[in-house]
């Protein structure tokens, strides 16, 4: 009975820690999307591991840093209106340890223009200053053609 009550104990114990950290990376990801939206690019790029290992991956390119992957986003997204308004959405945080996860998610972007969007694979790790982006693969899915009439 009392292996019953340990295992009962241990297994709620465990459940309550995955969801906190599960809370406390939907945290930074929602803390990037206000970044972003409030054009603060240094904002957003605090919720990525700050080291040389850092590994960004999107369109057959990688970029390898912290500070490469920054300067990398600001000659891409260089204005308020290159960035538009980001939104995360379908997202699946799943617990690899206590110390590591994944993420799954789906991206857009809401610009005057066009609607870029497509999907994310993100692994944070836990450090002592919090959970961290430490790879990111990200895919555009491809824009949509529209047909004129003749």
């Amino acid at each position: 009975m009392i292996r019953i009550i340990v295992s009962l104990f241990l297994m709620t114990a465990w459940a309550a820690l995955g969801l906190s950290q599960q809370q406390e990376i939907q945290s930074v990801l929602d803390m990037q999307v206000k970044a972003w939206n409030d054009g603060n690019m240094e904002r957003y790029m605090d919720g990525y591991w700050k080291s040389d290992s850092l590994l960004f991956t999107s369109g057959g390119n990688i970029q390898r840093g912290w500070q490469a992957t920054l300067e990398k986003y600001k000659k891409g997204y260089s204005t308020k209106a290159k960035m538009g308004t980001l939104n995360f959405s379908q997202l699946g945080i799943n617990l690899l340890s206590q110390e590591s996860a994944w993420v799954f998610g789906h991206w857009e972007l809401e610009r005057e223009k066009d609607h870029p969007r497509g999907v994310f694979t993100l692994i944070f790790r836990k450090f002592s200053d919090g959970w961290k982006i430490v790879h990111d693969h990200t895919s555009v899915e491809p824009l949509q053609k529209t047909k004129t009439k003749k």
